[in-house]
This record gives structure tokens, C-alpha cells and sequence, in this order.
């Protein structure tokens, strides 16, 4: 099992002791520390006393061997000690911590008896979850995720109503404990993981402050991929002759993974995305992003494009995440498009190619996300967009992965149209068997006859409307963009993504307003799926969306009759129609897309400054959306 996704296998990476770790650092030799499973034995849960509630919960979803942090770890934590967990992300670390931790509990009292720091939001909700799914055997537990950016009401009243686990950001949790919502004399087991993203986030204070609020007699746990001296700080100043534990990183990406990369600005890469899945012989992909808006609405305009696809981060439920990735086991869903939170875990036989669509921050993230790909002994693809100014990026990759990594060539939309035609032309052997087409040749011959046409020629434009290609026109950049060359002004563009400003309304289109913003909950997909099916479009008909506020701007091919525009505003996103009506411009009279009312844009791609967990100004992260 990987740390946030609790239904996939257990068994991931090698154990090794840190031989690089400093000297100053709790070490791994106490006396008490669980004796390491040889590197030739397959542990079992046989092997760990787990309460038989979290036994019988482990057996229910199908786990059958521990990862070699949670062999290590659990016995541990169940015999009380404290434990340093140095590994990676994807090695089990969730069910580590969690699975002890729920064994300390009482449920039959009503109060906070144990707290899980995490750095963000969406690990915070995916490490609850977890942690909910080993609980459901055990009856009147509850457990509570706090974060920034969601209503402090429902947070509130599920602590009143003595929740017993709290997983959160820590500054959510400090909020909480200034309103006297939460309090932390009665916790059992503290639990830091990522604890280095943590201190690197500019969390160190919060969680000092916080630790020194619970008893001296509980018990911590801390898991961090790295052991800068701020970690082991926290260690000494907070545990008890810790017990390290220590997983060897993945040092190379699997060999049966063909890895290419492409240099492409910004402002082309959901185009040349689009080309790149219409034209792979894959099963089912994965593309990687880096926040959940961008998650949303490239999975959105890969809909538009007529692709299967879904996205997922760390705001979807559990349930909803599960449904999705059946999907994607059943062959019901091509494209998945996911944070590298939310695709922790996931293990899908069918996925035969991995999209980077922008490089990853660590080389650890570039192998993890690679290894979703070239599974089960198949082959897979990973493809990693790069901007014309990110070479060094590529250059730590491969020097982490020690692997060289090929350029790619983008495929254009001739390619495409030839790839999608191939397909069917695939098929034709097997439908002149079927039989039944005296109806289509009485109808060619007597057009042909008509009109004089070649028959070849008529073959020709049936075939290019199969493919959705019109024919000669003006298309946009991102459409045309191959790779083969860049142009001054895209250079600069790589990695700002769109201009500011709202921006002309695309040729060919119209832009509208409706009624329902942001803070109806309004979103990408919900707006699509309104305006195709009452307007009676396809999402190839929906362009560019901007949601504001208490409004949102759509542009749609064309331009709307009365019937469609009296049917799509009776439509209701987020419980409020949306009353559909031709954008005017900035107070009545200008470009569409501009602001309206003072109101600022939520516009993906050109995201304001967002405020940490602590209300602080971020600015690593100035201009990136809160995520």
C-alpha cells in the first residue's frame, strides 16, 4: 500500500538503513528496535499483533503483505515507542502510522486522542480518508480532517461532537486551537508526515507551537523523505529515544518505460496534449499536473476534445476517486488526469502511457509518477513536456534516474486525422462481413451519378468528415505546434501559461455570460455538461471559461439561437440557473472577458497570490492558485 491510497498493494520499494544520515541523528540500533526482516522474507500481517478490529479490517480490503516501512514501523508504535520514519513518498507510510494509531485509541471516549499534521490540504483529506477506511471496523470512531480554504462551521461541530483523529494543515489546526475548538491535552500519538514539506512550507513554528500544547507522555511519530538538521531539531527537542526506520529511495524509473520528453511552451501544451493521446496506441493514460485547478480544467478541455477523460486531486471524496479508477480498470475511461497526491497509489494494469505535462519538482516525483506506466511486465510511455528554458530540470532527472531521456516530435493535426482514419479503416474488413449495405451504395451511386463526382474523391471527404477534419481554415496556435520550432514570444511564455487580462473571444466564437460564479460552486465541467445538454452541443463547441464570483464567462462556437438560449438559462449549476445571455464587455462596452464589477477572475493558468495555512503570503507560490 502507498501512503494515501489504502485499497492498492502494499508491498513497494527495498529497506535499507540511510548510510548518508548524520551522525547527530536519533540512530537505528536501540536495543528495543524490531529486529529487520531478512531482504528474502516476505512478511506477513501474520507477523504484526494488530488489534483484531484492524486486523479484520486489513483482511477486508484485501491487503495480504506490509511494505517493508510498515514491517519495521507498526510493531514499533504498537509496543509504544517512538518512531522515525525516513522514506519516500509511495512506500506504505499512511497505514505505518495509521493503522498503530488507531490502535491507541478508546472509541468510547469523546475527545481528540490523536493528531496527524500534514503540509496540505489535499494530503491531509487523502490521509483521513485512509485512515477512515482501516477504521470502519471499529464502531464510534471518528475521524476529522481540518484544513484552510473550507468552512470552520462543519469543522467546528465535529469536533464538539469528539471526534477522535484529527489529520490537518497545521495552520487550520492552530486556528482551531485559538477559537478553543481543539484542544490537545488529552492526545495519545502526534503524528508528522512529510514533516521536511512541512518546515519547508514555513510551517516550523505552527509546529512547534502546537507539539508543546500536547502531554509530555504521548507518543510521536515523524516520516520524512529527508533528515535536514530543522527535522532533527524537532526530533530531539520532542521524541523519546525514537526507533529510525529507514527505505531506500527508488534510484531508477522501471527499464520497460520508454521515456521521451518535448520541449513545449505553455500556452500549446493542452493542444499538443490532445494530439498526443488522439494518436497513442495506449489502453488508458495518465496525465500529471501539478494543482488541482489545472487538474480540472485540462480534464475539461480533453472532454471537449472528444476524449474520455476524468480528473482527480485531493478535494474528490474517496468514493468518488474509487469510481474513477474502476473506470479506468474497466476500460470505461481513456485519460485520467490527476495531482501527484491524488494518483499516489494507483495501480492500473491498462495505463500504457504517462504524461508529464509540466516537469516535476523532484526527480523522486518524475519516478513515481513514470512508474504508474509498464506495469505487470507490459511496456509503457512517459512523455514529459519541458519549456524552452527547463533543460537543467531534464538534466537532474536524468542524472537521478540515470537514464536519458529521447525528444520527442508532437504529433500535428495531419497526424491525427491519419491516425484516427487508419483506426477505422481498420475496421472495414469486418463490416463488409457483417453485411446490410445495399442502402449505402443505392445512395453513393445516385450522389456520384449527380453529381459527377469521383468515387474516390467522395471516399476522400466522407472520410475527413469521419474525422472531424473541416478542412483548410485558421487554426490555432496550440493546434498547429509541433515542436519542430519555437517563436521569440513563446520563449518567455514557457512557464507564466496565459497572459493576463481577460483576453479577446476566440475567432469563430461568441462569448456569453451566465449567471453562477465560483462561489456557486461553479465549475469547468458542470458549466459543459449544462450548456451540451440543453443547448443540444458537443463539448468540441464550449471554448474558453471564465468564472468569476457571482458570474462566468463561456465562449461557444457560433452563436446561440433564442431556443437554445431559453433552454440552457432553465439549466442549474450549484442549485442556480444559469440565465444565459451575450457578454457585453467590461460594464456594458467592450472585449468580452474582461472583469466585471470589480470582480477578479478565477482563471486557470493566471491564478492569484494565495495566503498559506497561517493566513501568510507564500511567495514561492505567488501566482499559483490555492490548491
Amino acid at each position: 500500500m502507498t501512503d494515501t491510497a489504502p485499497a492498492q498493494n502494499l508491498v513497494s520499494g527495498a529497506e535499507t538503513r540511510d548510510p548518508d544520515a548524520p551522525a547527530s541523528a536519533p540512530e537505528a540500533t536501540a536495543p528495543a528496535e524490531p529486529a529487520a526482516q531478512p531482504a528474502e522474507a516476505e512478511p506477513s500481517f501474520d507477523d504484526i499483533d494488530l488489534p483484531a478490529p484492524l486486523r479484520r479490517a486489513v483482511d477486508e480490503l484485501g491487503f495480504t503483505r506490509p511494505s517493508a516501512i510498515q514491517s519495521r514501523a507498526i510493531p514499533a508504535l504498537l509496543a509504544g515507542r517512538d518512531v522515525i520514519g525516513v522514506a519516500q513518498t509511495g512506500t506504505g507510510k499512511t497505514a505505518a502510522f495509521g493503522l498503530p494509531l488507531l490502535a491507541a485509541i478508546d472509541p468510547d471516549l469523546r475527545e481528540v486522542q490523536s493528531l496527524v499534521l500534514a503540509p496540505t490540504r489535499e494530503l491531509a483529506m487523502q490521509v483521513a480518508d485512509a485512515i477512515s477506511s482501516f477504521a470502519t471496523a471499529i464502531g464510534g470512531l471518528d475521524v476529522l480532517a481540518v484544513y484552510g480554504g473550507s468552512p470552520y462551521g462543519p469543522q467546528e461541530r465535529a469536533l464538539a461532537r469528539g471526534a477522535q483523529v484529527v489529520v490537518g494543515t497545521p495552520g487550520r489546526v492552530m486556528d482551531h486551537m485559538r477559537r478553543t475548538n481543539l484542544r490537545l491535552d488529552t492526545i495519545r500519538v502526534a503524528v508528522l508526515d512529510e514533516a521536511d514539506e512541512m518546515l519547508r512550507m514555513g510551517f516550523a513554528e505552527d509546529v512547534e507551537e502546537i507539539l508543546s500544547h500536547t502531554p509530555t507522555s504521548r507518543q510521536v511519530a515523524l516520516f520524512s523523505a529527508t533528515m535536514p538538521s530543522a527535522i532533527q531539531k524537532v526530533a530531539q527537542d520532542h521524541m523519546k529515544d525514537p526507533v529510525r526506520v529507514s527505505v531506500s529511495p527508488q534510484s531508477s524509473t522501471v527499464k520497460s518505460v520508454h521515456q521521451t520528453y518535448a520541449v513545449v511552451p505553455f500556452k500549446h501544451r493542452t493542444g499538443a496534449l490532445a494530439r498526443v493521446l488522439a494518436t497513442s496506441e495506449a489502453e488508458a493514460a495518465i496525465v500529471f499536473v501539478r494543482t488541482r485547478a489545472a487538474a480540472e480544467e485540462i480534464g475539461t478541455a480533453l472532454l471537449s476534445r472528444g476524449l474520455i477523460a476524468a480528473s482527480i486531486s485531493g478535494d474528490v471524496p474517496q468514493k468518488e476517486r474509487e469510481k474513477i479508477v474502476e473506470r479506468l480498470r474497466d476500460g470505461s475511461l481513456q485519460v485520467l488526469v490527476a495531482t501527484d497526491v491524488a494518483a499516489r497509489g494507483l495501480d492500473v494494469e491498462r495505463i500504457g502511457l504517462v504524461v508529464n505535462f509540466d516537469v516535476p519538482r523532484e526527480p523522486e516525483a518524475y519516478v513515481h509518477r513514470v512508474g504508474r506506466t509498464g506495469r505487470a511486465g507490459r511496456s509503457g510511455e512517459a512523455l514529459t513536456f519541458i519549456g524552452p528554458h527547463e533543460r537543467r530540470a531534464l538534466k537532474n532527472i536524468e542524472r537521478a534516474t540515470k537514464q536519458t531521456l529521447e525528444e520527442a516530435v508532437i504529433p500535428s493535426p495531419r497526424d491525427v486525422s491519419k491516425h484516427r482514419l487508419a483506426a477505422l479503416l481498420t475496421k472495414v474488413p469486418e463490416r463488409i462481413e457483417r453485411g446490410r449495405l445495399e442502402l449505402y451504395r443505392e445512395l453513393i451511386s445516385e450522389f456520384v451519378a449527380e453529381n459527377d463526382i469521383d468515387p474516390l474523391e467522395l471516399a476522400a471527404v466522407l472520410g475527413a468528415m469521419t474525422v472531424g477534419d473541416d478542412g483548410p481554415g485558421t487554426p490555432t496556435e496550440d493546434e498547429e505546434f509541433t515542436g519542430a520550432t519555437l517563436k521569440n514570444d513563446d520563449r518567455g511564455q514557457a512557464e507564466r501559461g496565459p497572459r493576463g487580462g481577460g483576453g479577446q473571444t476566440e475567432r469563430g466564437y461568441t462569448s456569453y455570460r451566465i449567471g453562477v460564479g465560483h462561489t456557486h460552486g461553479a465549475r469547468p465541467p458542470g458549466i459543459v455538461g449544462a450548456i451540451t445538454g440543453e443547448g443540444g452541443l458537443n463539448g468540441k463547441d464550449v471554448g474558453k471559461i471564465q468564472i468569476f464570483p457571482s458570474f462566468a464567462l463561456v465562449q461557444i462556437r457560433g452563436s446561440l439561437d433564442e431556443e437554445q438560449k431559453a433552454r440552457i438559462s432553465k439549466a442549474k449549476v450549484g442549485g442556480r440557473s444559469l440565465r444565459i445571455s451575450e457578454d457585453q464587455g467590461p460594464r456594458g462596452g467592450g472585449q468580452g472577458g474582461g472583469r466585471r464589477d470589480g470582480e477578479r477572475p478565477w482563471r486557470r493558468g493566471n491564478e492569484r497570490p494565495r495566503r498559506d495555512e497561517g493566513g501568510r503570503f507564500d511567495a514561492k507560490r505567488k501566482g499559483a492558485r490555492h490548491s
